[in-house]
This record gives structure tokens, C-alpha cells and sequence, in this order.
């Protein structure tokens, strides 16, 4: 007869490695959604998550756009907000140290609308205790007219390795925008240029109107579309990006449920980030964890890597 532990079946094995960074799981807080952690105490378990990248940071603090931020349309929402942020130096010492106690992964999230304010931002990160910098390219570089650093794959290239070469010493997560021209071309160049792994999707552009006021919803005109309506597009661009970069990709973008994530870690996406429907749901992520493992168990996977039917 054999020992009863033998019959007990092994427990699946969630934890996973980005560019050498340890994850307990592929459940990640998008950026921009989760705040700095605290403002989420309470309402879910912080510890269990595998990473949190916070809210946008540039190098100087930001008060963030005016007039209407927050816009929810069927089956999604729009967010015009700015990059509302304290700045790089007052996070690294008033928020860090409390983040970091959480327990997750700390991916920071960088922005800038010039390329020195990225550069002078990686450096200042590059010194901190954060175990990853998510490079956010969707940000409008002023001295291109206004143009996201993120559609043209000659500009994204040059900031990812400006960005690289300030920061040596954390592993480089570049967030891909939706809106690219020519998506495949930029994330094969931000990876020549040093990433070290891909995140995408952020955003869409999109447009409300007041029919009351007759003139568009945000100050701005334009704000990002986020939410189920984008899931399917989403998904469609991590597949099709997994055939052209052979760096580890997080997918993201209208999650709302286990099944949500598991299609994207089916689709090749090594983890996934959850937005959103964190705003109406605040246990979703927690519930997302469980449902990885309740699959994996059902399917006798042991390691989270054998999800991928891209292999």
C-alpha cells in the first residue's frame, strides 16, 4: 500500500518569473486602478496578489486633467485623468515603504511627456527598492507635437533605450499602446532597444458627447476606452504579438472574471493585469487567483506555464 501522502495530488504551482522577477501568481493591479495599494485595504487580500504597478508617476507632481475624469459607457469606461500624481521623489519616500510591506511585486510605472523626464524618472527608480519599471509610451511627447511616444516604432525605441540605459539595474516592462499604426513594428523595436517584457493593452482613444451640452463629455475631447467592450481586441492583439516578440507579454484589458484571464494566459500572455472592473468589484482579483488554481487543478496542470495553447 502507499503512503497516503503519495495519493494526494500536488497542489498547483501558480508563481511565475518576469525578467527575473519572482510573482507568487500571474494576477497583477493595472496601473492607474489600485491606487498606491492602501486605498484598497480592507476590501480584498493585498498579500495573495502577485504584483501591483502603481498609478502613473512622472518626475514632478501633477494635478491631473480638469473638468470630467470619469465616463461610463455600455460595457466599459473612459478616464481622462491626467496622470494625476505626486511625483517620483515624494512616492519613492512617503509611498514605497508602505507598498513594499504589502507583500506583491512592485512594478513602477513611469511616464513623461519629454524624453529627460523620463530619463531623470528612470534614473530616481533605477535607485529605489520597486522591482520593475513598467515604461508607459502612450503619454504625449510635447516635443513631437503632441504625439504618444508609443505609435511610432522609431520613437518608441528611443525612449526604451534611453530609459534602459538610465535604469541598468531593474528589468524593463514596456506598455504597449492600443492605437499604434503598427503594433507588431513597435514592440519588436522596444525590445531591440532593451525591454525586457511587454505589457499591452493600455487604453483606447475614444470620444463621448453631451447630447444636453451638445460639446464632448471631457476637457480634453478625447480619453481612454477601458472595460469588457475592449476584452475581445485586446486578446486578439497579445495572440497576435505573441508570435512576434520572444519576451514574456501581460495582457490586460477588459478582465472582469477567472475565464477573462485565463483566455488571455491561454492566448500566451505569461500574466495578466486586472483594471477596471476593480472599481465596481474589488475582490475580483482575489476571485481571479482562485479560479486560475480551481482550472488548473481541474485540468491536472501543476505549473501555471503549461496554460499557454501556444506552445
Amino acid at each position: 500500500m502507499p503512503r497516503r501522502s503519495a495519493l494526494i495530488p500536488r497542489e498547483p504551482d501558480l508563481s511565475i518569473s518576469i525578467a527575473g522577477v519572482r510573482l507568487r501568481n500571474p494576477v497583477i493591479a493595472a496601473s492607474g486602478t489600485f491606487g498606491y495599494g492602501r486605498e484598497y485595504e480592507g476590501l480584498l487580500n493585498i498579500a495573495i496578489l502577485g504584483g501591483i504597478c502603481t498609478k502613473g508617476l512622472t518626475l514632478e507632481s501633477r494635478p491631473g486633467n480638469t473638468g470630467m475624469r470619469i465616463h461610463e459607457t455600455p460595457s466599459g469606461l473612459m478616464n481622462s485623468i491626467g496622470l494625476e500624481n505626486p511625483g517620483i521623489r515624494d512616492f519613492i519616500e512617503k509611498e514605497l515603504p508602505r507598498l513594499r510591506i504589502l507583500g506583491p511585486a512592485v512594478i513602477a510605472n513611469l511616464s513623461g511627456s519629454t524624453m529627460e523626464e523620463y530619463v531623470q524618472g528612470a534614473r530616481l527608480l533605477d535607485a529605489s527598492i520597486v522591482d520593475m519599471i513598467e515604461l508607459n509610451i502612450s503619454c504625449p511627447n510635447v516635443k513631437a507635437g503632441g504625439m504618444a511616444f508609443g505609435l511610432d516604432p522609431g520613437t518608441a525605441a528611443s525612449v526604451t533605450r534611453q530609459v534602459r540605459k538610465a535604469a541598468p539595474n531593474k528589468p524593463l516592462m514596456v506598455k504597449l499602446s492600443p492605437n499604434a499604426p503598427d503594433l507588431g513594428a513597435v514592440a519588436l523595436t522596444c525590445v531591440s532597444a532593451g525591454a525586457d517584457a511587454i505589457s499591452l493593452v493600455n487604453t483606447f482613444k475614444a470620444i463621448a458627447i453631451d447630447i444636453r451640452k451638445r460639446k464632448p463629455v471631457f476637457d480634453n475631447t478625447s480619453a481612454g476606452l477601458s472595460g469588457p467592450a475592449i476584452r475581445p481586441i485586446a486578446l486578439r492583439m497579445v495572440w497576435e504579438l505573441y508570435d512576434t516578440v520572444k519576451v514574456p507579454i501581460v495582457g490586460m484589458g477588459g478582465i472582469a472574471s477567472p475565464a477573462d484571464a485565463l483566455e488571455f494566459l491561454l492566448a500566451g500572455a505569461a500574466a495578466v493585469q486586472v483594471g477596471s472592473a476593480t472599481f465596481a468589484h474589488p475582490p475580483l482579483m482575489n476571485e481571479v487567483i482562485s479560479g486560475i488554481r480551481e482550472y488548473m487543478k481541474e485540468n491536472n496542470f501543476i505549473e501555471i506555464n503549461q496554460l499557454s495553447i501556444r506552445k
